[in-house]
């Protein structure tokens, strides 16, 4: 839900030697409850791609574990938030991170642009991370209660920056300077 697995299922079995079960973010978020039970008597892995505690939703799930006494041993992994340091900019000249979301015809937020002017104020580096969508339900099949997925979507840099671009412009006080 943050990025993709590249290596089909099956073949991380056969190198594991163990099922293993794809959990989305919907699963993650509200439905692991039975997994950190059986984990408290059985070894439980949950494998992530990046760095787990990228996101919220690890640092959450790791805070549920040990309230519920579960013993948690973290590897950490290369992510795009460690791996930025490699392209010659020093990780500590950067300011906050900003995802950059997709837009749609009703939805166009700007916070993300205020912190990339926050950034650069501070004459610090931003990162941004662009979106993706690759378990997006239908707007039918949820009016339904059954779950269609549309097919998946990467953002470009090309799309990222004309949605950078379009803020720039109605951006207040701003002065054309891109």
């Amino acid at each position: 839900y943050t990025s993709v697995l590249t290596v089909p299922r099956e073949e991380l079995e056969k190198v594991y030697g163990v099922s293993i079960e794809v959990a989305d973010r919907d699963f993650v978020e509200g439905k692991i409850e039975p997994i950190l039970v059986r984990a408290q008597t059985t070894d439980v892995a949950l494998l992530v791609v990046g760095d787990p505690f990228g996101a919220t939703t690890h640092c959450d799930l790791l805070a549920r574990a040990r309230q519920m006494n579960v013993p948690v041993n973290v590897v950490h992994n290369a992510s795009i938030m460690n791996a930025i340091g490699c392209c010659g900019l020093q990780l500590y000249r950067f300011g906050e991170t900003i995802s950059v979301p997709f837009f749609t015809s009703t939805w166009r937020p700007r916070s993300f642009f205020d912190k990339l002017l926050s950034n650069r104020r501070l004459g610090l580096h931003t990162l941004a991370l662009l979106d993706i969508k690759v378990r997006e339900p239908t707007l039918t099949s949820l009016a339904r209660g059954k779950c269609e997925y549309l097919p998946p979507r990467f953002m470009t840099i090309r799309q990222g920056i004309q949605q950078l671009l379009e803020l720039a412009e109605t951006h207040e006080g701003s002065t054309g300077d891109k």
